[in-house]
């Protein structure tokens, strides 16, 4: 289980509460309170360009930390500006915090992500932002990466967007740095979604 490594990390957080993404979080976190207020559950989607790293981390990470802190305000989804495939390093950095991953091998295997047997899933595959499984309308484009963010000016169906970038951990692929990079930025975008969603609840 990884209640475990978030209640470690929380506690991180709270003794150096960290300075970055303070107005994008902010700005998030309002939208998904006022979303709330209205009796309705917030949509986000993570933007990233080939989903494949930083996006399926936050997706994860946005339904993961609500249950951890027992919360249900917000859906979560992904997708990037072309398909890939689901990084494999980014699933194993997943699995080190004690998430349970389980796919079926395939170009673009869909994974399966839980915390325990009888937890909530979540499903990872590498699709483009309009997919048929994410939202088309009334949703924030959470831009994880600055190439997607430049590139796509324009998200169709974006209720309001929000650049929540993070540096991208295949620059350390295939180096002794691997493992820890991208054990970082999965821990970075972790802490961001314990931050916003405590923001969210502070103002709902």
């Amino acid at each position: 289980m990884i209640s475990g490594w978030l209640n470690n990390l929380e506690k991180e957080l709270e003794q150096n509460s960290p300075k970055r993404h303070e107005e994008p979080l902010e700005t998030l976190a309002s939208w998904i309170a006022k979303q709330n207020k209205n009796g309705k559950k917030a949509r986000l989607n993570f933007i990233c360009t080939h989903n494949s790293r930083r996006s399926q981390f936050a997706q994860v990470w946005c339904s993961m930390v609500q249950s951890y802190l027992g919360l249900d305000m917000a859906e979560s989804y992904s997708g990037g500006t072309e398909v890939t495939a689901c990084n494999p390093r980014a699933i194993e950095a997943l699995r080190r915090t004690g998430l349970e991953v389980e796919h079926k091998k395939s170009n673009n295997p869909v994974y399966t992500v839980r915390d325990n047997p009888n937890s909530a899933v979540v499903q990872l595959w590498s699709k483009v932002y309009d997919d048929k499984n994410n939202p088309g309308g009334e949703f924030a484009a959470v831009m994880t990466c600055d190439h997607a963010d430049a590139n796509c000016p324009f998200i169709p169906g974006a209720a309001i967007r929000v650049p929540l970038t993070y540096k991208d951990p295949k620059y350390a692929d295939d180096t002794p740095e691997e493992k820890g990079a991208y054990d970082h930025t999965c821990k970075l975008i972790a802490s961001d979604m314990l931050r916003l969603f405590k923001l969210a609840k502070s103002k709902s």
